[in-house]
């Protein structure tokens, strides 16, 4: 997560919450612990002091909890989660959605309407189709299996209700969370430990990490960007001070977003993309949205919402967006 060389840029907030300095303990001991989580791992380096320096054990049985009640209510690899129950109800079921799935649903389908659909929380049939879920795809689905699928597809056939917190299921609609829910996770385990005191943090799931205080040395929680090595871009290191981080690529797991559009694995000129904003949920859902969308209206989005953006591009190059350059 952090490179042993110094990189030759960093990338520090243009301005500076006074309360991540509150509480700074510089006596105060980092403790490290996680587990495994989503068909990945989680991990937390938190500055303990006072009441807290023993308290590993604790909350890694906190966060533990938290998580697993997360992938309860959202992961599309459990045939008992409530996901699951609401992609399997009849055509004109309503389902009442408790308080992390509403979250995540209202920020799903807010960024899936400002980006014009280039991020889509209700692929999931499209996904399952490219055995990209939890049911292997022997083989490419067929043409006709694709024109199925995309026609029980999209955003735009949900109807959410945040005030109630009820989704209706049109009929046939699957979702899928999984370019936001890691994102929305991070953030609840960064909330959960401050509820529990401890303001100064790194947390990480699958590479999606939030940062909250200081460390004890009074450094920032530094970490470096993403890139693939071939890119040979010069290191970029982000102070995140009450800021997280979220990267989608292909250049790890090959091409795992699906355009939605043509319901195709998505090959286009950009192969990675990091974004840093204050919400995780926010940065992971961004950074899924600009890799599908196409180049220029990729660029387009991240000016036009101030998100401070990364996109690597397939020849090696990287464009920054103006947020992210008034960081440098």
């Amino acid at each position: 997560m952090i490179a042993a060389a110094a990189p030759s840029r960093i990338a520090v907030p243009v301005a500076i919450d006074p309360a991540v300095f509150a509480g700074h303990d510089p006596a105060a001991r980092v403790a490290v612990f996680g587990g495994e989580t989503m068909g990945t791992t989680w991990s937390v380096q938190a500055a303990l002091s006072g009441g807290h320096a023993a308290g590993e054990a604790a909350l890694t049985e906190a966060v533990t909890a938290r998580l697993a009640a997360i992938c309860a209510q959202m992961s599309h690899w459990d045939n008992a989660s409530l996901l699951s129950h609401f992609n399997t109800a009849p055509a004109g079921s309503t389902i009442t959605l408790p308080r992390d799935f509403a979250q995540v649903m209202a920020g799903a389908l807010a960024v899936a309407r400002v980006s014009g659909g280039a991020f889509d929380p209700a692929l999931g049939r499209l996904t399952d189709l490219w055995g990209l879920g939890p049911n292997p795809a022997p083989a490419p689905p067929s043409l006709a299996a694709l024109t199925q699928a995309r026609a029980a597809c999209g955003w735009h056939r949900l109807a959410f209700d945040p005030a109630s917190a009820t989704l209706h299921q049109p009929g046939g609609v699957w979702l899928d969370l999984s370019g936001i829910a890691k994102g929305f996770a991070v953030d609840a385990v960064v909330d959960l430990l401050a509820a529990r005191g401890v303001r100064h943090a790194l947390v990480e799931i699958g590479g999606e990490c939030a940062g909250r205080g200081l460390r004890p040395d009074g450094d920032p929680w530094w970490v470096d960007l993403e890139a693939p090595p071939a890119a040979s871009l010069p290191g970029l290191r982000a102070a995140l001070h009450g800021l997280a981080v979220a990267t989608s690529g292909d250049y790890l797991r090959g091409a795992h977003t699906l355009d939605p559009v043509t319901g195709q694995p998505l090959i286009g000129s950009v192969t990675a993309v990091s974004v840093l904003h204050p919400s995780c949920m926010q940065a992971d859902a961004w950074a899924t949205a600009l890799g599908a969308a196409p180049l220029p209206r990729a660029q387009q989005l991240a000016t036009a919402h101030a998100l401070a953006a990364r996109m690597v591009l397939r020849s090696g190059e990287e464009w920054l967006s103006p947020a992210l350059q008034a960081m440098l």
